[in-house]
């Protein structure tokens, strides 16, 4: 990596040159996300997942045009007309359009107008026209007449040099900067509808006719339209107004007021029309798919962040109902670990209406399996189990909770499913995906195809492999904040802790399996492929809530334990009571346990996981209750307050869940003034919030809410 790079990404992220250094220095010694971040503070100075994955994922982006770059020089090379000033200029271009920019004139071309042209002897007549000092061109290009070579007029001559201008002009490096430059502060974006293919096409009416400027339209506007050329029902074209840019490259070309440059006034029209312009709106088309990319990704990223940290419910025993209303409620109940205790099926709906039995039956298991909460699915006969259930007197409190079921199906299909519960049915493992899921979110929904969940924007549209990385960030990230219980978690979860991976994951759940659980972090190494450099990344991020040495249930890393039993011992006690005593933790003078490696962030840091050892950083669960007797679409009136869940936040807004089977949308413009202008009350997934129902429209099945003016 060149020094020059150091100071590019340093200026690029407003950070020093020595946290990028040391940044990529840890990342080249194998050192994850995670670790850097939680561990390797005084390395960074302090720089957070984000600026250290984006300092990853730039320099991979210069790597390749380093390779590129390469190419290209071996290219030119090989033609043999690599000059030391063509060779500076290609090492200096900092990024790949500028690079292909350079290469375009030297790059092996197939037959064009331009190299038939050439063949056919006309390239000094294009030179003549360019130096536009001759106004008897006509003259001139009679000189190159030749039937053996198909030139047989003068206007056959003319246009052969014009198509070898043409070509210089599209291949100008300036003039394809000024172009680009254009087309970047000025294009339109405009879309029509394919004739013939309106009534197949009509999801996209909006789109018929639509004109705006390209750096003003959303991500989502960019990718419905780029949606619908791909369903073949839209033509999307980008494109400056007006004659602007053909007026630039003449000012640029076009250098007297003769016949020559009548010819070159005709070629630099010819070129923009069939070689700059498709050229160029080519590669603002893909910027323009790349930008929308980015921002529906960091929209999904962040919704998946916010749902896999939702809170959980803890470790209670649970009674988890998938709903239905003629092949029934799938019942399963749950031990406080998630294990499968029971399953059968009760039919207290339509067309059996099996009440009685159907209450029996649930009494008697929330009796029988000491249920805590019970949890119910929010998809179809979701409200009804909602009422039939809260119509049931118990013995005790029972929470009845209705769950977001979105990617249940999916998982009780999956492999991972029929690995987990190879004897049961997909009604089956829904449910327990259910119940599950309102135990620990984190723990289930790692099992799920994040694009399967539900929160995403077009997520469906974007760069597949961007999409992935990024949503492997994002569950590795979230997993390793909360930590893992080694003995308790699946493999799927193990799996994203940091420097763990699928394979080893595996291991560690046959070791635990066959040897009983594990009672030390330090135990851990007898784990097959278990070395030293994965316990270095891995440790801290994993918890042994049972084992003997107290600070193997925290997030103190093991290389910290000896800083841990210094400070113990300078106010004469044992790690125990360090822990359970804040008046001796106050006593420690921090200053006395810096070292080369372990600074006061490091410090701070075991100082807060001494006080709370093991914290689970997600919020607390809160109870929600939808509003009774709003069951259905039907159900709603113009003006009702209603309480409701957010489900998903897009760039244009957020829907949620006011318990009636079909989400309404919160448009960006009718949300409170709190949440658009402050950044510490925007809205978040799994919200709690009341909404007014602005408008019901059930042929669509559309609900239009709003979150303005509700006390």
């Amino acid at each position: 990596m060149l020094e020059k790079y150091f100071i590019q990404i340093a200026d690029e992220l407003s950070i020093r040159k020595d946290q990028v250094v040391n940044t990529i220095k840890l990342l080249n010694d194998g050192a994850t996300i995670p670790f850097i971040s939680r561990y390797r503070k005084e390395f960074t100075d302090n720089l957070d997942e984000t600026a250290i994955a984006r300092i990853r994922d730039r320099i991979k982006q210069l790597e390749i045009i380093d390779k590129r770059r390469e190419a290209i020089l071996k290219s030119i090379n090989e033609q043999g007309k690599l000059t030391d000033e063509l060779k500076q200029q290609i090492l200096d271009a900092a990024a790949l359009t500028e690079l292909e920019d350079i290469y375009l004139p030297y790059k092996p071309k197939r037959k064009t107008r331009a190299t038939i042209a050439k063949a056919k002897g006309l390239e000094p007549l294009a030179k003549i026209i360019m130096s536009q000092k001759y106004d008897d061109i006509e003259d001139r290009a009679g000189q190159f007449l030749d039937e053996e070579k198909s030139v047989n007029s003068i206007e056959e001559a003319l246009q052969g040099a014009r198509d070898i201008v043409a070509e210089w002009v599209n291949e100008h490096q300036y003039a394809r900067s000024r172009i680009r430059s254009l087309y970047e502060k000025e294009a339109l974006i405009t879309a029509h509808v394919i004739k013939g293919r309106e009534q197949e096409g009509i999801k996209y009416k909006s789109y018929f006719e639509w004109e705006e400027a390209l750096n003003k339209a959303p991500s989502h506007r960019v990718l419905a339209m780029f949606r619908g050329v791909n369903e073949g029902f839209l033509r999307v074209s980008l494109m400056p107004s007006g004659s602007i840019a053909i007026q630039i490259l003449e000012r640029i070309f076009v250098k007297g007021n003769n016949a020559s440059s009548t010819q070159v006034q005709m070629a630099v029209e010819d070129s923009f029309k069939r070689l700059l312009h498709p050229s160029i709106e080519t590669e603002m088309k893909s910027l323009a798919k790349e930008k929308a990319d980015e921002k529906a990704i960091e929209v999904f990223i962040e919704n998946l962040r916010q749902l896999l940290l939702a809170a959980p419910l803890g470790q209670k025993n649970v009674l988890a109902i998938d709903p239905g209303f003629r092949t029934g409620c799938k019942v399963v109940c749950l031990d406080k670990q998630g294990k499968l205790l029971h399953n059968e099926t009760i039919f207290p709906h339509p067309p059996q209406n099996e009440v009685a039995q159907a209450i029996k039956k649930v009494h008697s298991l929330v009796d029988a399996y000491k249920v805590d909460a019970i949890a119910i699915g929010n998809g179809t006969a979701g409200r009804q189990t909602e009422k039939f259930i809260k119509s049931i007197r118990f013995k005790k409190d029972v929470m009845a909770i209705m769950v977001n079921e979105s990617g249940a199906s999916v998982y009780s299909a999956s492999p991972v499913a029929r690995e987990e519960f190879p004897d049961y049915d997909v009604t089956v493992r829904g449910a327990v995906s259910i119940g599950r899921r309102l135990m620990d979110p984190l723990a289930e929904l790692v099992k799920i195809d994040p694009k399967s969940i539900g929160v995403g924007q077009y997520q469906h549209d974007v760069d597949q492999k961007l999409l992935q990385n990024s949503l492997e960030d994002s569950v590795i990230s979230c997993v390793n904040r909360v930590g893992v219980e080694v003995n308790s978690s699946s493999k799927q979860l193990l799996s994203f802790v940091a420097g763990v991976g699928p394979v080893l994951a595996q291991n560690i759940i046959s070791y635990r399996n066959e040897n009983g659980p594990f009672d030390s972090r330090e135990a851990l190494k007898k784990v097959p492929r278990f070395g030293p450099k994965v316990f270095e990344q891995a440790i801290g991020f994993m918890r042994i809530h049972d084992a003997k040495n107290p600070l193997d249930r925290s997030a103190v890393h093991p290389e910290s334990y000896p800083i841990v039993a210094g400070m113990a011992k300078s106010v004469e006690c044992d790690i125990s009571t360090l822990i359970e005593d804040e008046s001796l933790r106050k006593k420690i003078d921090l200053k006395q346990f810096v070292t080369d490696k372990a600074g006061l962030p490091t410090l701070n840091d075991i100082m807060d996981e001494l006080a709370r050892p093991g914290r689970d950083p997600r919020e607390k669960f809160d109870f929600f209750e939808f509003a009774k007797g709003i069951n259905n679409v039907e159900d709603l009136e113009t003006g009702m307050v209603l309480p409701g869940i957010v489900t998903n936040i897009t760039a244009f807004g957020a829907f949620v869940d006011i318990g009636v089977h079909q989400d309404g949308l919160v448009h960006i413009s009718q949300m409170a003034d709190r949440f658009v202008k402050d950044p510490n009350e925007i809205v978040r997934l799994n919200q709690k919030v009341d909404v007014r129902v602005l408008d019901v429209d059930l042929e669509r099945k559309r609900i239009q809410l709003s979150m303005k003016d509700i006390e």
